[in-house]
């Protein structure tokens, strides 16, 4: 089983920036590709960014591109979502997932095994 962890939600003024971590542990997968996803309007998860387990490849959702970066540290078990430029549409509960490994990094939620417990961003306008 691996538990994830976020860390790092809070209250923010649009304009300004947050960084959520997420912490592995557990009988973690060793090339576990992970993501960020948020519930949106309608509850569903949505993809926010991805990186895999090399951390070569990242990809984003258009509505953050060029305003989040992803990273992560494998030795250390832990994952980074550095968010900038916040505006009050990202307010979200943002979730820190992983698969159970593989090649292709997915942007689908039911390709994600393990899911942390969620963290509240709220961004004020």
């Amino acid at each position: 089983q691996v538990q994830l962890l976020e860390s790092g939600g809070g209250l923010v003024q649009a304009g300004g920036s947050l960084t959520l971590s997420c912490a592995a542990s557990g009988r973690t997968k060793g090339t576990s590709n992970m993501a960020w996803f948020r519930l949106d309007s309608e509850q569903e998860r949505e993809f926010v960014a991805g990186i895999t387990y090399s951390g070569g490849t990242t990809k984003f959702a258009d509505s953050v591109k060029g305003r989040f970066t992803i990273s992560r540290d494998n030795a250390r078990g832990v994952m980074h979502l550095q968010m900038n430029t916040l505006k009050p549409e990202d307010t979200a509960v943002y979730y820190c997932a992983a698969d159970q490994g593989g090649y292709k990094l997915y942007t689908l939620p039911q390709f994600y095994a393990w899911w942390g417990q969620g963290t509240q961003v709220t961004v004020s306008s």
